[in-house]
């Protein structure tokens, strides 16, 4: 797998760019993406469950 495809497939909750993309994309606020991979990790589609849960 690729470095970009790997990228994708996390949020890294410490970059700000990457918690407000998930943000945006979600219809959260920072603050719930970043208590979302503290909770699940860092999975993007772990935390996109969670925010949806």
């Amino acid at each position: 797998m690729s470095n970009s495809k790997q990228d994708r497939v996390k949020v890294a909750g410490g970059q700000d760019h990457e918690v407000k993309y998930e943000a945006g994309k979600t219809g959260a606020s920072k603050a719930e993406v970043k208590e979302a991979v503290k909770a699940v990790g860092n999975s993007r589609d772990a935390v996109e469950k969670k925010l949806r849960d």
